[in-house]
Formats: structure tokens, C-alpha cells, sequence
């Protein structure tokens, strides 16, 4: 697999010097500066691509090209921001990249409640509780939510810091294009109370529509990245979450352009996902791979969980990325021009100097480079 390392842009702690030293070959990023439902240009995408280049790497996925709410809600304005969406996809393709992955996530990009826990090793993690998380909705944001009874009597009982809460889950994480405030996000789920999962799933059966012919003709693959985590949070429905969602999702237009994100650790904190047999079976589809380890704390959906060592966790990654080798063996045998799929190691534990910069949560240098070495051996010992 080609690796690939995300960038957030000229303001990233991580340099692309530090990339090219981690032994990336290639960038993952998007336009963040630019506020969803505006089009991408041609000019911002070429500085951007030239900057990367002349460090001597090359811009292999756009992650991501945001949906903005309107198209998931299917409200007023969603014809008008699926047509700047496919203008921003008619530049990313003239701008000679070929991979685009987006996501379908309602109001909240991936959700945690703990961006610091630490581990016995001395590093720190990203983590879900599910039982803070129970208390922030039921207590500080006053859902009247159904939780499991064990889940609901320890939530309403257990001590939390509800503003640190608030800021983690609310504040916007890499990926997510805005922040909210306890008053904006009432307001903006109140704005799904009639949409439901399968207002949901129509809503993104109709984007599909729109712009997967589109993708096929300009020869760019589009790929839709997992829920996470892969279950309803806050009353709103999610819908790729599960192998089945994904096999639904790729039946609606299919097309080589119409694919998946492969993420490892989004679906992989569930138990009833098998990660080395989907990749057998809905292998083709897959135009993008995440690479990160999480350790269910159950075997129930939802659970706790918190993100693991990449050959650590609840995931057997050696058996993954064998079943993606594989696959890759097979559509080279089959001459697929696209037969190299690119892999980032999502995520990493904060460790050694790595809480000297000011890094997005989840995404240090040197623990995604431990992470890129850690699946580099397994790459390698496998071939």
C-alpha cells in the first residue's frame, strides 16, 4: 500500500519536512481554510499541490471535501451546496488528484470524551466513555435520551467536569468544519427531528446520484468514510456504520467511482464487524485505507473504547493487512490501474516530546510515525 500521512495545511505543527523524514510518500488534505458549501478554486488548489510538491511529496487523497448539512438534511439549500460540491470536484480533478473521501456524519464529525488518557506507558490516547458520554447528554445537554439502565443509573451518578466535556465533545475535531456552542447544537438537532435514518439514507442515495456520475466521468474515486463511532449518537441516526450499510451504499450508483474509506479503528469499534472479511468481500470498492487500533472495554454496541497501539487493540491488524495485500495482488493480476491503494496511520498516542506542539487531537508526529513504522514491518514481513 502507498503510505500517506495527513496535512492540515501551512498551520500544521507537523511540516512536511517532518513527513518526508517519517518515510510518507504522499499528503492527505483538503482546502480546511475554506468554509463548507464554498467552491474549491483552481488557484488554491494549485498553491496547495505546488507547496507539497516542491517538499517533495505529491497530493495522493483530498480528505476531506465536506458535505455540508444542508445536503444531509435535504433542507433548502441542498441543491445549491451539491452543485458547489461537484464545482470543487470538477477543480480537485483538474488539479490531477484522484481520491477524494468525504463522510455523511450528522452535526458531529468522530466523537470523544477523553483527549488525553493516559496510558501505563506514559502516553495518551483519544478515548470514548460511554458513561461520560451519557452523562453530557442526559445531564449537562438535558436529552431525555434511553441508554441502558446500568449505563443511565451510572451516568446520572457519576462525576463529571461538565464544562471539559462540553469542550471536547462540542468544540469540533479534524474533519468536523465548525464548532458548537450547548445553544447552536440544540438548535442543529432539532434540525434532524424529521429526517431519521431513513430521511438519512435517502438524503445520501440522492447525493450519490448527483455526483458519483459525475466522479466516473472526471476518472476521480470518491470514497465515504465509516461513522465514528459506528452507532446513533445524541438521538441522530447513523448509517455507515456497518458492512451492510457499506454493501447498501455502494449498491445505490455503482460505479468504480463509488467506494469506501476503509477505517480500521471507526468500524472496528464494533464487535460484530469482521474487518480481514469485509476487505474479501467488499474489497473492490475500497479506494482508501485508515490504519489505527482500538481496545473495546465490551463486547456490546455501543462501548468504551480507546484508541490502542496500531498492533495493539481489539483488531487483529496483522490479519487486515494481509486481506488487503491480497486484494491489491488481485487487481494488479487483473491490470487495474488503480491497484495500489493508499493507507495513512490514523491517529497515535501522544508520546515523548510529542505535547511540545500544538498538534489536532489524535494526529501527533511522533506517535503516527511510530504507528507508520509499526505498519511499514507488517507491510514489509507480509510482501
Amino acid at each position: 500500500m502507498r503510505q500517506t500521512w495527513r496535512w492540515f495545511g501551512p498551520d500544521d505543527a507537523v511540516t512536511l519536512s517532518d513527513i518526508r523524514q517519517a518515510g510518507a510518500e504522499g499528503i492527505v488534505t483538503a482546502l480546511y481554510d475554506t468554509p463548507p458549501g464554498q467552491v474549491w478554486t483552481d488557484g488554491a488548489l494549485a498553491a496547495r499541490k505546488a507547496q507539497i510538491e516542491t517538499a517533495g511529496l505529491t497530493w495522493d487523497v483530498v480528505e476531506s471535501l465536506p458535505v455540508t448539512e444542508a445536503m444531509k438534511t435535504g433542507d433548502v439549500d441542498c441543491v445549491r451546496d451539491t452543485a458547489t460540491w461537484i464545482d470543487s470536484l470538477r477543480a480537485v480533478a483538474r488539479a490531477g488528484i484522484e481520491t477524494v473521501c468525504y463522510n455523511f456524519m450528522p452535526v458531529l464529525d468522530w466523537t470523544r470524551t477523553d483527549l488525553m488518557y493516559p496510558r501505563p506507558s506514559g502516553a495518551r490516547a483519544l478515548r470514548f466513555d460511554l458513561i461520560d458520554f451519557a452523562a453530557f447528554d442526559l445531564r449537562v445537554l438535558g436529552r431525555d435520551a434511553t441508554y441502558p439502565p446500568a449505563v443511565t443509573e451510572a451516568a446520572m451518578t457519576h462525576q463529571i467536569d461538565g464544562d471539559a466535556l462540553t469542550r471536547t465533545i462540542l468544540a469540533g475535531l479534524p474533519g468536523a468544519m465548525e464548532g458548537w456552542t450547548l445553544e447552536s447544537f440544540r438548535t442543529r438537532l432539532a434540525a434532524y427531528a424529521d429526517v431519521g435514518e431513513a430521511g438519512l439514507r435517502a438524503n445520501l442515495a440522492a447525493f450519490l446520484r448527483a455526483v458519483v456520475p459525475v466522479a466516473e466521468e472526471l476518472g476521480v474515486r470518491l470514497c465515504c468514510h465509516p461513522d465514528d463511532p459506528p452507532w446513533p449518537l445524541f438521538g441522530l441516526p447513523r448509517i455507515v456504520s456497518t458492512e451492510a450499510d457499506y454493501a447498501e451504499l455502494v449498491g445505490i450508483v455503482p460505479s468504480p467511482s463509488n467506494g469506501i474509506t476503509f477505517c480500521t479503528g471507526s468500524l472496528g469499534a464494533r464487535a460484530d464487524v469482521d474487518l480481514p472479511g469485509m476487505v474479501e468481500r467488499l474489497g473492490p470498492h475500497i479506494h482508501f485505507v485508515h490504519l489505527r487500533n482500538v481496545r473495546r472495554e465490551a463486547e456490546t454496541v455501543p462501548c468504551s473504547f480507546f484508541e490502542d497501539d496500531h498492533l495493539a487493540g481489539s483488531t487483529d491488524m496483522v490479519a487486515v493487512i494481509r486481506a488487503l495485500l491480497a486484494e491489491q495482488a488481485r487487481r494488479h493480476a487483473s491490470g487495474r490501474a488503480d491497484w495500489q491503494m493508499p493507507m495513512r496511520p490514523d491517529h497515535g498516542q501522544m508520546i515523548l516530546d510529542d505535547h511540545t506542539r500544538r498538534t489536532a487531537p489524535g494526529y501527533p508526529a511522533i506517535g503516527r510515525l511510530k504507528g507508520l513504522a509499526e505498519l511499514r514491518g507488517v507491510m514489509v514481513a507480509l510482501s
